[in-house]
């Protein structure tokens, strides 16, 4: 099995992953648990009023950090859920699990997130290698309910056509990670781009380009809002898996 981002295997995120894109899992049988909500096996949500937004690491955890620009993922995650924040506080009751550099440990936030009835939980990481170097770049959006697919789909496609590194559908993933298996609302996890990669880094670094990243995401929230899963493709089949854990090995 090729490396995991090292973004993902610092956090202790990665448990199981699970779809077409070569992953495992255990499909719904007749009289599975996996028709109750609480797995995530209903349609994506629309008409939401409250935004949960998880930026990424925090306090000691610095994540990943960018050998070319020094930028520390912790940083970047954090100022662009303030961008995003900006964006939708009009629209949505915006809550942030952290406003400033504090660490949070992972299942707290999923207690925060399912405390709130009728949200979606975004959570916000910026990327690396295994190496901390290397060519590869562009954008990731992780889900595993599947209430959380519609929401996914529209912001790595928007994230598709705002970056300038294009990878496709290999930019959506389904994996069970702690923050996308186990909240009690649909989540989604971005990885905005690899700060391994020099040129990559240097975009992130930029105020302006955050920005942009911000609207994007911004946008595609709205619209999922707007428009419920209505044009994002059939929704994937349930998969049951219990809920991450700490002790789960990264890439099991």
């Amino acid at each position: 099995m090729a490396s995991l981002p090292l973004s993902l295997l610092a956090f202790a995120l990665l448990a199981n992953s699970c779809g077409p894109s070569g992953s495992v899992g255990i499909p719904a049988s007749d009289g599975e648990s996996l028709t109750r909500d609480e797995w995530g096996h209903r349609p994506g949500p629309k008409g939401f009023r409250t935004v949960i937004i998880d930026a990424g690491h925090g306090g000691q955890d610095s994540g990943a950090v960018s050998r070319s620009t020094g930028d520390r993922e912790k940083d970047l995650a954090l100022d662009t859920a303030k961008r995003l924040r900006s964006k939708l506080s009009k629209d949505f009751e915006v809550i942030m699990l952290r406003e400033g550099d504090r660490f949070i440990d992972l299942d707290e936030r999923v207690r925060l997130a399912s405390q709130r009835d009728g949200a979606i939980l975004l959570s916000l990481h910026y990327n690396s290698t295994g190496s901390g170097t290397g060519s590869t770049r562009g954008p990731e959006t992780y889900y595993w309910r599947v209430d959380s697919h519609g929401l996914a789909t529209r912001i790595q496609d928007n994230l598709e056509a705002t970056v300038p590194s294009k990878r496709g559908n290999l930019g959506l993933r389904r994996r069970r990670l702690r923050l996308t298996r186990n909240p009690d609302v649909p989540s989604v996890l971005i990885e905005f781009g690899y700060l391994s990669n020099a040129a990559e880094a240097k975009l992130c670094a930029s105020p302006t380009y955050r920005e942009r990243l911000a609207q994007t995401v911004a946008d595609a929230v709205k619209t999922q809002a707007r428009l419920g899963d209505q044009g994002t493709g059939p929704r994937p089949k349930p998969l049951w898996q219990p809920p991450s854990r700490p002790t789960d090995p990264p890439g099991s």
